[in-house]
């Protein structure tokens, strides 16, 4: 029989066992399970709810089941739903009658919710350590490239000389946010549900407060009806590893871009490429684009979870179930992600001469020849168009701007003079951008020292 099978005159069709069971996937919750039982065990000791000797052999006897679960010794059941009921089960038919006293002023409904934020705070944390690793690995890689030039884009169209070090500390800054996302979900993650009951409380005199402090949560929740029935945590946490995922996908297609031989901006380790079973010559970015690829199933959790929780009224309903393996299949993407990105970036070889022989065409100094003009005395708007009337004479004369003489300059404008081939350099249109975050090497190490900094301060 069910341990909430009294109201019942048969049994549930095996069907019904099998559709309703979460042990196949919850399961992975048995050590969080077991602290929030342990702590809720000694606090009903400490606050006379039942007696300190049964408190202490429900605690000592949750330790062995854990013990066994790491050990192998436990097979769980279908038939006991979840495993919050598995691990019920095994602690009664180990002590008996004193063993159904645990569940005493709980209810799975505040159980899970304890479990779960549980089980997501310790995913945020390795998370949080996965992210500083790779974080860790851009400033390093931005301070060994200094001075690469390359193109920096819009529109995927050429448009303003950068550096690599300036382009990769734009994704330290995304990381970053995502970083500080991860510390605020957390702490709307640390409120602890236990003593929320079913979701009218209990008239048990429990000690909510040391429970809380027992398993490192920062509060407990204040309304009882809202700790059971919400999960807009576990969305936040979906919405947070998305951004992330979303992150690593756009990183992750300029890397397929820049492998390319059209780009040929850089060159995939081995380790982290695959070939061909036909072409021979191959080597494919498999692994940025199997990142690039998994972001959509945790984009496809968050709204799974979404849709699950729409229009579902206070306060515990059995679509709540259904958050579990969304959630669980993003922390698990993204933690499979991260690593394996960080090492790929890592051993990515850099191919500097492509990158400023890319640099070179496509006119993206035509700004900085622009503002020359300016600094002459003509407005922005008339340099603007000066320069684009150069441009085209360029295309049409198959030149670039540095290749123009000094007499084709001044029959555009006869304030050019012979300063203007150092100042639409490549070198000086970098160097120049020297404004704080800007691309010129002392505002990328002011970046980098504030993005080492940052690193230092967060809570791991």
């Amino acid at each position: 029989m069910k341990l909430w099978g009294g109201r019942f005159e048969k049994n549930t069709d095996k069907l019904v066992d099998h559709f309703n069971s979460s042990i196949s996937f919850d399961s992975r919750m048995y050590r969080h399970d077991i602290l929030g039982s342990i702590a809720h065990a000694e606090m009903l000791g400490r606050c006379g709810i039942i007696s300190e000797e049964e408190s202490k052999l429900i605690q000592k006897t949750l330790l062995e089941i854990l013990k066994d679960i790491e050990d192998g010794k436990v097979e769980f059941e279908i038939d006991a739903e979840d495993i919050h009921m598995n691990i019920e089960k095994l602690l009664i038919s180990r002590i008996g009658e004193t063993g159904k006293k645990l569940h005493t002023g709980r209810s799975r409904n505040d159980q899970v919710a304890l479990d779960i934020r549980m089980y997501l705070m310790d995913e945020i944390k390795t998370i949080k350590s996965m992210l500083a690793e790779l974080e860790d690995v851009l400033l390093s890689l931005a301070e060994n490239n200094l001075d690469v030039i390359m193109p920096g884009y819009t529109h995927l169209q050429r448009a303003q000389p950068i550096t690599l070090a300036h382009h990769l500390m734009a994704y330290f800054q995304m990381f970053a946010r995502d970083l500080e996302r991860l510390d605020d979900c957390f702490k709307r993650t640390a409120i602890m549900p236990l003593g929320s009951g079913a979701l009218a409380g209990t008239t048990y005199p429990l000690d909510r407060h040391m429970v809380a402090e027992k398993l490192g949560f920062a509060a407990i929740t204040e309304n009882s009806l809202d700790a059971v029935s919400d999960r807009d945590f576990v969305i936040e946490l979906a919405a947070c590893l998305s951004i992330i995922m979303m992150h690593l996908s756009r990183f992750s297609e300029e890397l397929v871009l820049w492998s390319t031989f059209e780009f040929g901006f850089v060159e995939m380790d081995d380790a982290y490429s695959t070939g061909s079973s036909i072409m021979p010559q191959k080597k494919n970015p498999d692994v940025a684009e199997l990142v690039r690829g998994k972001t959509g199933r945790v984009y496809g959790s968050l709204i799974a979870l979404l849709t699950v929780m729409k229009s579902l009224p206070l306060a515990y309903n059995k679509d709540m179930q259904e958050d579990k393996e969304a959630i669980f299949d993003s922390v698990d993407t993204v933690k499979m992600c991260l690593p394996v990105f960080t090492k790929m970036i890592a051993t990515v070889k850099i191919k500097k001469e492509n990158m400023y022989r890319a640099a070179q065409g496509g006119f993206i100094n035509a700004t900085d020849l622009a503002d020359y003009l300016v600094k002459k005395g003509i407005p922005f708007r008339s340099s603007h168009e000066i320069v684009g009337k150069m441009v085209l004479y360029c295309i049409q004369n198959k030149k670039t701007l540095e290749q123009l003489t000094m007499e084709e300059l001044r029959s555009f404008s006869p304030l050019i003079e012979e300063d203007v081939y150092r100042a639409i350099s490549l070198e000086e249109c970098v160097a120049g951008r020297k404004l704080p975050g800007g691309p010129a090497i002392e505002s990328v190490m002011a970046q980098i020292e504030k993005g080492r900094a940052f690193l230092k301060s967060i809570k791991l």
